[in-house]
């Protein structure tokens, strides 16, 4: 049992660091595409920075990170689709994000090996 709670941690420090990514990108596309402010473009790129700041906070070799975040990624991203944009998820949706987080696990349990 307390393997999970560093798991626990690392999938936290995921999902933020995929919140910190949308919310990164989404407020330049709210500028460029639906007729936001470029002011949106300050807390975009304070939101990036975030982003690659808690990138940095894990323990393992970059390219494993960068592996195991894209599944996360699959799954926040469907969420904000859910959540943000109003999008009904269909089984396929569900899937495929299972299957990401799925790899992501398989991935960072080799981590400690």
């Amino acid at each position: 049992m307390p393997a999970l709670l560093p798991l626990a941690r690392i999938a936290g420090l995921f999902f933020a660091t995929a919140i910190a990514e949308i919310v990164g990108c989404f407020l330049p596309y709210l500028w460029l595409r639906k007729g936001g402010s470029p002011w949106l473009l300050v807390p975009a790129a304070g939101s990036l920075a975030v982003f690659v700041w808690l990138l940095s906070l894990h323990p393992a070799a970059s390219g494993r990170v960068y592996a195991a975040y894209g599944g996360v990624y699959v799954a926040t991203a469907l969420l904000w689709l859910r959540w943000v944009d109003g999008v009904k998820l269909s089984p396929s949706d569900w899937l495929g994000a299972g299957v990401a987080l799925a790899g992501m696990l398989i991935i960072v349990a080799g981590w400690q090996r």
